[in-house]
Parts: structure tokens; C-alpha cells; sequence
């Protein structure tokens, strides 16, 4: 995981003019907190937690918590107003809360997991979206859990699907969930991720 992340760190400045629209660089903590954050949902998965089920939401919010800030006690506590502002909306927002996306896969969950893997992370990237920062990378780590409970493996960025998952991220987080254009759009990409999620799996990211 560490080496794919890594060159697409090195070549970003190749990969950016490529897409719909640019994306910040992947600097070395953001790597490190996604590299901390496969490690929680390995730890989720081997202790069979649901993240989706009732009374486990505090594991989504620590999920957003870990790429947003890692786990240094020092910097948690330099955003700790951010975390109280995410940890309100989260909780509280009446259309795009943890309260939605658990009802959405409540309503999905005898999917296969390809499916539900990609229709978990267009529900937290949609309009509203679940958190105030960080969707996009929670969003990967979700996708992965999904696939990880299913026996399959993680979905871990690469240079050679960075376009093909970056371009539809970027229409997912500008679409309102319940507008017009969500009914003929989220279909579509949908059917894309899901694409690009079995064409591109990989079981070197499992040990075992």
C-alpha cells in the first residue's frame, strides 16, 4: 500500500493536469494518516466490527478524525475545535448525517459488496456530505472496509486509476443527493466505481 501511495505522491505533478479538475497534492502526512487509517479498518475487520451497525458511528467519526489529524494526541488537540464542529455535524445534520449513510446501507446491505463499497462512498461524498473535511479519503477507507468484510481487497490509490477515481469523486461532491441531477448521474457513477473497483483489485494488499 505504502509504495503504491508513495508513487502517486512522486508523479502527482504528472497525474494533476490529467483531471477534471486539479487535486491537492498527497503530502507525506496525509499518506502516513491514510497508511494509519488501512491499519484501523484492518483492526475493525479482524475484530468484526460493524461499523454500520447501531452504536459504532464513534468508529466512522475516528476514522475522518485519523486522516484528518493522525493519531498524535499533540495535533488532536490543536484541532480540537475542528473535531467538536465535524463530531456536531455528523451527528446532527438532518440530511447528511452518520444517521443517512446507516440507513442507506441498511437498505443496500444484501448487495454485492462491490456495489455497496461504491454506493457507501457516493453517499458520504454527496451533497451534504458526512463531514466537513477529509470525505474523499474516508470515503477510500469505507470503500476498502466494505470489500475487506467480503473477503476482498482493499481499494488503494494508484497511478494508473487516479484519473478513473479522481474525475467521478469530483461529480459525486458537487451533486445534491436528492436533486434532479443526482437521479440520472449517481446511476452512472456508480456503475464506474464499481468498474473500477473489481478491474483493479488487488490481493497483494491482503497478507495471507
Amino acid at each position: 500500500m505504502e509504495v503504491s501511495l508513495r508513487r502517486v505522491q512522486r508523479e502527482f505533478d504528472r497525474i494533476n493536469p490529467r483531471l477534471s479538475a486539479r487535486r491537492d497534492p498527497l503530502t507525506d502526512p496525509v499518506v502516513d494518516n491514510m497508511l494509519a487509517g488501512y491499519a484501523k479498518i484492518d483492526a475493525f475487520v479482524a475484530e468484526d466490527i460493524d461499523l454500520f451497525a447501531l452504536g459504532q458511528s464513534k468508529h466512522l467519526l475516528e476514522l475522518n478524525t485519523l486522516v484528518l489529524c493522525g493519531a498524535s494526541p499533540e495535533r488532536r488537540e490543536t484541532y480540537a475545535r475542528h473535531i467538536e464542529a465535524n463530531e456536531r455535524r455528523f451527528y446532527d445534520h438532518r440530511h447528511g448525517g452518520v444517521r443517512d449513510l446507516i440507513e442507506w446501507h441498511a437498505r443496500h446491505e444484501r448487495q454485492a459488496a462491490w456495489r455497496r463499497a461504491a454506493g457507501v462512498y457516493i453517499r458520504v461524498l454527496t451533497k451534504p456530505q458526512l463531514f466537513i473535511e477529509g470525505n474523499h479519503r474516508t470515503g477510500a477507507l469505507l470503500m476498502s472496509y466494505v470489500l475487506l468484510r467480503s473477503g476482498l481487497p482493499p481499494f488503494v490509490l494508484t497511478v494508473d486509476v487516479a484519473a478513473a477515481y479522481f474525475d467521478p469523486s469530483t461529480l459525486v461532491r458537487s451533486t445534491g443527493r436528492d436533486s434532479a441531477a443526482a437521479w440520472f448521474r449517481l446511476p452512472k457513477i456508480r456503475r464506474r466505481l464499481v468498474t473500477l473497483l473489481r478491474e483493479h483489485s488487488d490481493r497483494r494488499y491482503l497478507l495471507g
